[in-house]
């Protein structure tokens, strides 16, 4: 699929959250045996290095992997923004990210200014050392407002989205902008896993429950990184192309939405960690 910078990203892609930096190099080179060419890390992960140790090994051409790195939330100042996305150049060993995200907005801090932080992202993109800028974990309004007061819309918008939390109005929202919405915790930390309706249209494709679940977003067009460490997990998640969920089933399965209840993470209109 396209973002609306005009570049490719592809829907499915490999996440590194929680996957400690001596485990990264090899989960990441069995995700690109798998076939896997989007990685999506971050900068609070502490595995960016890591990261990019596996895509040199790999050997892969530079131009067929996508690579998604996240600003810390304690770099939100300006020069910050700029110094830091810099190290995580070095630290990935690359002349350029495909995509650069705001990990947080922070409204309560920074005395609320995530635009400035967003003016400064939109500055690299237009220096090319980010092909996309896009956000994460941003709500309806905080789209809205970068929007309103730079004229940049992201390319993406990465927020928490699984059967369990829909969370439907930031994905409008997006959409409304033309904002790709990406879905962190696809699975809810395989807290669907066990969910009767997913277990019976699972049983009627031959698929596990996961497998469905990430289908699942893949049908309405969501882009997901599921995360593992483990070979044959790596390769099942990846095995979601040859079933398709008729149009019955990915209602039923939209349909588990328990709104703010389901959510798994923090909410972000008063998240406000900084790490130490």
């Amino acid at each position: 699929m396209s973002l609306n910078s005009q570049h490719p990203i592809p829907q499915l892609g490999f996440g590194v959250f929680q996957i400690e930096p001596a485990d990264t190099v090899k989960a990441v080179l069995n995700a690109f045996e798998v076939g896997y060419r989007h990685i999506d890390t971050a900068q609070m992960y502490g595995n960016e290095h890591e990261v990019g140790q596996a895509i040199r090994q790999s050997g892969l051409p530079r131009d067929e992997i996508f690579v998604t790195t996240k600003l810390n939330n304690s770099n939100h100042q300006p020069d910050a923004v700029r110094s830091s996305f810099a190290q995580s150049l070095e630290l990935l060993g690359l002349d350029r990210v495909d995509l650069f995200l705001i990990h947080w907005p922070l409204p309560t801090r920074y005395g609320g200014d995530y635009v400035a932080t967003w003016q400064t992202m939109a500055e690299l993109a237009t220096a090319g050392q980010a092909s996309s800028v896009g956000v994460s974990n941003f709500q309806p309004d905080h789209l809205r407002r970068i929007v309103e007061e730079t004229g940049v819309v992201p390319a993406v918008n990465q927020i928490e989205v699984h059967p369990y939390f829909t969370n439907e109005a930031a994905r409008e929202a997006g959409a409304k902008l033309g904002v790709a919405t990406e879905a962190w915790s696809p699975i809810a930390q395989g807290g669907v896993l066990d969910d009767p309706t997913i277990t019976e249209i699972a049983k009627k494709h031959g698929k596990s429950t996961a497998q469905v679940t990430l289908r699942w977003h893949i049908e309405r067009g969501d882009i997901i990184f599921p995360k593992s460490v483990t070979p044959e997990r790596i390769q099942a998640n990846f095995d979601i192309f040859d079933f398709r969920l008729s149009p019955d089933e990915v209602t039923a399965i939209s349909a588990l939405d328990k709104g703010e209840d389901g959510r798994t993470g923090p909410n972000p209109d008063v998240f406000d960690y900084i790490p130490e």
